[in-house]
């Protein structure tokens, strides 16, 4: 009776002999809990087909998802943070800088690039939480003045996503002058009539909220995306109150006149043509 024998080496036991599944395959959504594979949330722009939940992005998607045919060329990718003030907190920032660029394969924590939407050349600069939280250093606002002086000699649109901490404590001063940099340059956009899309995408915070992000002609946002200077909790214990419900939240801030309008992810790229076809159209004749 030697059928119903089983011998232990017939059990999977040996990774090896397992069917392993690719790390990050599978990805729990967290606002809804449901698991899904990558394949289908890459599918439908990293949202959650369930729930809506907009996932991180990072530059790079947004610009495979935005441009023609994924057509673009990227720039200031030789750009790099130095630390001037040899700042240290729980690590040295010239540490801290060196990890971000190699879990990031990034060189700071925005790119720039250029091509065409819809068929309209547009210049286009969008930032990564990925690196830093996504902060405002020197370089990050450098990369986005370059964006809008390509737009400025080209004489095209400018688009900027934002994602950010805000600005970054560990170059102090240096940091704070891309507030004033970044938006002192969008005066000569505006001078020339060319739209400047901005998009805030979850989280926008700080210095970013502070000056470009918040001036675009048309101000989108990402579902529920927190967008605001200082965050809720510093808020709260500064004056004291409950702060009302969806505070900061993109829905709170279009209800309030901040925003222009709510995009889903999935209908992005056709409501940016939308736009730049109702402003350059008319121009063009």
């Amino acid at each position: 009776m030697s059928w119903f024998k089983r011998k232990k080496a017939g059990i999977l036991t040996d990774r090896r002999d397992q069917n392993d599944v690719p790390e990050g395959q599978w990805i729990k959504c967290p606002e809804c809990n449901e698991i899904l594979n990558r394949r289908v949330l890459v599918d439908h722009a990293m949202v959650c087909p369930l729930c809506g939940h907009h996932n991180t992005m990072s530059s790079r998607e947004y610009f495979d998802l935005l441009f023609d045919d994924g057509v673009y060329q990227v720039y200031d990718e030789n750009l790099y943070a130095l630390d001037p003030l040899d700042f240290t907190d729980r690590k040295p920032y010239a540490a801290r800088l060196t990890e971000a660029q190699r879990k990031t394969g990034l060189n700071d924590a925005a790119r720039a690039a250029m091509g065409t939407i819809g068929g309209h050349r547009i210049s286009v600069a969008a930032m990564d939480f990925s690196f830093i939280g996504g902060s405002m250093g020197s370089v990050v606002g450098e990369i986005i003045t370059r964006a809008i002086k390509r737009a400025v000699a080209e004489q095209v649109p400018l688009l900027v996503i934002s994602q950010s901490g805000g600005a970054r404590m560990m170059e102090g001063a240096l940091s704070l002058m891309q507030m004033a940099k970044t938006s002192a340059n969008l005066t000569r956009l505006d001078a020339l009539g060319l739209p400047y899309i901005s998009l805030m995408t979850h989280p926008t915070t700080g210095g970013v909220t502070a000056s470009f992000a918040m001036l675009g002609d048309f101000n989108l946002a990402e579902p529920n995306a927190l967008i605001g200077f200082a965050g809720p909790r510093v808020i709260r214990e500064t004056i004291g109150q409950d702060l009302p419900p969806g505070f900061q939240r993109a829905e709170f801030l279009q209800d309030h006149g901040f925003l222009d309008a709510i995009v889903d992810r999935r209908s992005l790229r056709e409501t940016i043509i939308h736009l730049l076809d109702l402003v350059l159209e008319p121009a063009r004749r």
